[in-house]
């Protein structure tokens, strides 16, 4: 496969069109081998696609990413004939658990799950395991040619990892925090993770985040260890056992600290982001933060949070990464899983998600190259009075190798866990 950071600098529009040809030249030996429907006879595919009932694993923890899934259900019902079923998730390694069973059992085909919505460590462990459908689809689908390569290179990385066009991008997140003006002064909002301990100790009880291994609780968690680690290029590889527990005491250190003044001296978490959501809004939380820069002005569209919330960064940089949808090998509706998939990546479909009072989910795609009518889509976009101008989120930190979440989280769990 292409070196995918070579890929993203080398991508100019002649060389674009000839690695393309190349992926889906690759991607058409390999459907034939696999008995996979080749996304580059996307006619063949639309065709067979049709009638088929797609199982789309995801999160169903928020009202709004619900009703989103569910618009795009009834799109792809009217156009392609492909019943979408939502099949709402607390935690994603369920669906990669339950991949794993059915290949264990011999199941290689008619599985339960069509698409998964996926990333970080999920991802890691599904393609480690061969779980997932050929390598080269995602690259070979129609909307494939909008994504934004250059300027966001996790489409072709997930912490990390390299995609290898094993998963389709879906949508951007930035870690940005929340606070409402009528009750905290701006003027003394932390700067990075050292400057919120210290607010937190001086403002005890009005900060939290959710246990781990909720995946916003997790991010938080990144945020600090990214900021506190001796050398952060030690977070691109794989976990060292040998040098864990001196890499991450910086982290534990401060969480020791943290902790007895948070919100119920840390003897017990919100659940998570929509529960946090819930204290800022009842007052007993006076900042938090979730992983999409417009979730402040999407919660004051639907009355969720009042007028007076607004968002502010860390001028050092915050977390940031790609969200993906992956095929498992055993799909039994694949043709039906790559028209959803294709369309979650067209311009309407990202457009919409883009929109605060529908998601406010960041799009993946490089506007600026789109057709005339499809930029028009995101000029008209009101982002909301919350939002951030791009040039105001800050630089964007790197995940850190899948393995250290998984292996921070148990140690987190060890330490912190038994009192929750």
């Amino acid at each position: 496969m292409l070196n995918h950071r070579l890929f993203s600098m080398l991508w100019e529009v002649p060389v674009k069109a000839l690695i393309l040809a190349l992926a889906g030249l690759v991607w058409t030996a390999a459907a034939a081998l696999a008995d996979n429907p080749d996304p580059a006879d996307w006619q063949a595919v639309r065709a067979e696609a049709r009638g088929q009932t797609v199982y789309f694993n995801a999160w169903g923890g928020s009202q709004n990413v619900n009703a989103y899934i569910a618009w795009a259900g009834e799109r792809l019902a009217e156009r392609h004939g492909v019943e979408l079923v939502h099949v709402k998730l607390d935690d994603t390694a369920a669906a990669v658990a339950t991949v794993l069973a059915e290949k264990t059992a011999g199941r290689d085909e008619g599985g339960t799950i069509d698409l998964i919505w996926i990333n970080g460590e999920n991802f890691a462990a599904m393609k480690r395991q061969d779980l997932l459908m050929t390598p080269g689809w995602a690259e070979a689908l129609p909307n494939w040619r909008h994504a934004d390569v250059e300027n966001k290179p996790t489409v072709l990385t997930d912490f990390t990892v390299p995609v290898e066009g094993l998963e389709s991008p879906w949508g951007m997140a930035k870690l940005v925090f929340f606070f409402d003006t009528a009750r905290t002064d701006a003027a003394a909002l932390p700067e990075d993770a050292a400057g919120l301990l210290a607010w937190a100790k001086a403002n005890p009880g009005r900060f939290s985040y959710p246990q781990p291994p909720d995946f916003t609780g997790s991010s938080f968690l990144k945020q600090v260890l990214i900021e506190t680690v001796a050398d952060r290029a030690v977070l691109d590889r794989p976990v060292a056992e040998a040098d864990f527990e001196r890499v991450s005491a910086p982290l534990f250190s401060y969480l020791d600290a943290l902790h007895p003044v948070m919100w119920r001296s840390g003897r017990t978490y919100p659940r998570n982001y929509p529960a946090m959501k819930q204290l800022l809004a009842d007052g007993e939380l006076d900042i938090i933060f979730a992983f999409n820069p417009a979730e402040a002005s999407n919660a004051i569209a639907n009355g969720e949070l009042p007028d007076t919330v607004r968002s502010f960064t860390f001028p050092g940089g915050t977390l940031a990464n790609t969200h993906f949808v992956a095929i498992p090998y055993n799909a039994a509706a694949k043709a039906g899983a790559l028209v959803v998939a294709d369309f979650l990546l067209s311009p309407e479909a990202q457009a919409r998600k883009q929109d605060p009072a529908v998601w406010g989910d960041p799009t993946v795609l490089a506007v600026d190259r789109l057709p005339p009518a499809a930029r028009a889509r995101f000029a008209a976009l009101d982002l909301g009075l919350a939002t951030l101008p791009p040039e105001a989120l800050g630089p964007a930190l790197d995940e850190p190798h899948p393995s250290w979440m998984e292996r921070v989280e148990t140690e987190w769990m060890r330490r912190y866990g038994a009192a929750n």
